[in-house]
């Protein structure tokens, strides 16, 4: 039996893309989302592959649901080698209308959700004896803060920052911490994102997406695709020397 590889928010977009991906590379691939039938049909599609795949329906702001997922999907799958920190939520308003209630549910699903990832994935590395790879969605907008995005900014900041300091702790567990930084990704998050925003605006939508695309400079939006190669090399043994590290992969909308 191979290892696993848990990607949570797989059931579309990025964390979609990567399962496949990783399956490609041999992991065995526990599929995370909390819609059922996403996740399901995502599995469901992986096995059809001839990929050794389950899915697990969660909500990752709950921390001991994410501790039964690690501990469910090594039992199912087996060991654990790769812990994928993909999901996440986002919303638009400026910081004056931000609504409290989605500014809590996004901190609990995008920055604590991560925190307890990590610590599950640490826990059963480190039982395990042999090392990891944690990977953590974070972002162009953590690097470079988003207008009308304050709260998703904020935690992707955060993002990074538990990045850091997850890969100077466990680093002497062979266990490597990083983070990629996705700029503008056609996903059905990013369609709710234009919409939005577009209607903040006062736009039509086609006309935001075109903005939009004026600050790529390789000019086109990323696939999800392009982001699960990024996923793919942090998990393999060519980025084993790497840890702690936030890779923007945004077609040069940001440089530095």
């Amino acid at each position: 039996m191979g290892q696993t590889a848990i990607i949570t928010g797989a059931g579309q977009g990025i964390g979609e893309a990567a399962a496949y991906r990783l399956a490609n590379d041999g992991f065995n691939i526990a599929v995370a989302d909390i819609n059922e039938e996403t996740v399901t049909q995502v599995a469901q599609n992986l096995r059809d592959q001839e990929f050794q795949a389950q899915a697990y329906v969660l909500d990752v702001a709950d921390r001991q649901a994410v501790f039964n997922l690690v501990e469910e999907a090594v039992n199912d799958l087996g060991e654990l080698g790769v812990f994928i920190n993909n999901a996440g939520v986002a919303f638009i308003d400026s910081i004056i209308d931000s609504d409290p209630e989605k500014i809590s549910r996004l901190f609990d699903v995008n920055l604590k959700g991560t925190y307890w990832g990590i610590q599950a994935a640490a826990e059963k590395f480190k039982q395990q004896g042999h090392g990891g790879h944690i990977i953590n969605a974070a972002s162009l907008a953590g690097i470079e803060a988003s207008a009308l995005q304050s709260a998703y900014s904020a935690s992707k900041f955060g993002i990074r920052g538990l990045t850091q300091s997850a890969a100077k702790e466990l680093a002497a567990d062979q266990i490597t911490v990083n983070a990629y930084c996705p700029g503008i990704v056609r996903t059905p998050l990013r369609d709710g994102i234009d919409a939005r925003t577009a209607q903040i605006k006062g736009l039509p939508v086609s006309q935001q997406r075109a903005n939009s695309l004026t600050e790529i400079r390789l000019g086109r939006e990323a696939t999800p695709e392009d982001v699960a190669e990024i996923i793919a090399w942090f998990a393999s043994p060519s980025a084993a020397y790497i840890t702690g590290q936030s890779l923007l992969v945004d077609g040069g909308m940001h440089l530095s």
